[in-house]
């Protein structure tokens, strides 16, 4: 092992710390947020712990955080469309992932085009054409309907993931599946989807993610306070204190962190699975 020069380490250590906190205060900041009773407008001056410190924002906002829609309702809202998006766009993306990854079929190569032009566009471009589409279905102001929109935001990146994951996996696995009789839907059952679960895994945890965060466009699909999502609610307090609002700034954060629970035990019961995806990874380069 190559040993690392005295200052280099140092240089190191100071590389990271700068960046840790970059990544920290803005956390510390919300939290700073949330536990501050004495807020009332908005914050003009930095503080690093609160002036009045208290418990009481977070009881307020677990009881109605936006408007009349109780908490439970929200967070129901939210876990539903997020996990049945990523649900959606794992179990149709996965098909043409594999066949992308193995088959040679005309129109391959422009159809990978079209799916890393889909990837990099913007979630706006696909507003419109989502919007008709739903309305013509008359599911545009339910939740089916903003599970269906984010589940096609997230598609693109889960197809071109689970795309690479199985290109990873040797054909020779799959070739000695063929020889024992095993079909294409046994050999991909059996043999390459639980290989690449660490892949489809990390893919489904990002579709998750841009789902349970997104609020802008999704106002565009709601008509009513019982298919807003918790993402929507932040948003919708935000311009509310913007515009003079009477809930404290207290509030904000506080739900802000609350909101962040989900997200978290989410990495924790996926982070072996995230572990095994970066030696798989390794692994396959």
């Amino acid at each position: 092992m190559r040993k690392i020069s005295f200052w280099r380490q140092i240089v190191t250590q100071l590389a990271l710390f700068v960046i840790s906190l970059f990544v920290l205060l803005p956390i510390w900041g919300m939290a700073r947020l949330a536990f501050d009773g004495s807020l009332r407008a908005r914050p003009i001056e930095f503080r690093i712990f609160p002036k009045q410190f208290t418990f009481s924002t977070f009881l307020k906002v677990l009881n109605k955080p936006y408007q009349s829609v109780d908490f439970t309702m929200l967070l129901r809202n939210s876990l539903m469309v997020s996990f049945g998006a990523a649900f959606i766009a794992i179990v149709l993306g996965a098909s043409l992932a594999y066949a992308f990854a193995r088959f040679r079929f005309p129109g391959r190569q422009p159809g990978i085009f079209a799916l890393l032009l889909t990837a990099i566009l913007p979630p706006i471009a696909f507003a419109t054409p989502l919007y008709i589409l739903l309305s013509l279905l008359g599911i545009r102001a339910t939740l089916l309907g903003l599970t269906i929109v984010y589940a096609a935001f997230g598609m693109p990146f889960c197809i071109w993931n689970m795309r690479a994951a199985f290109q990873a996996i040797p054909k020779e696995l799959e070739e000695a599946a063929f020889l024992d009789g095993a079909g294409n839907f046994t050999t991909f059952r059996y043999v390459t989807l639980p290989l690449a679960i660490p892949s489809i895994a990390v893919a489904g945890l990002i579709a998750f993610l841009m789902s349970y965060s997104e609020f802008a466009i999704g106002w565009l699909f709601v008509e009513k306070p019982g298919t807003v999502t918790l993402a929507m609610s932040i948003y919708a307090m935000v311009q509310s204190q913007y515009e003079g609002g009477a809930q404290p700034w207290s509030y904000l954060g506080s739900l802000a962190l609350i909101i962040s629970i989900p997200v978290v035990v989410v990495f924790l019961i996926l982070q072996r699975t995230l572990l095994d995806r970066m030696m798989f990874g390794n692994l396959g380069d």
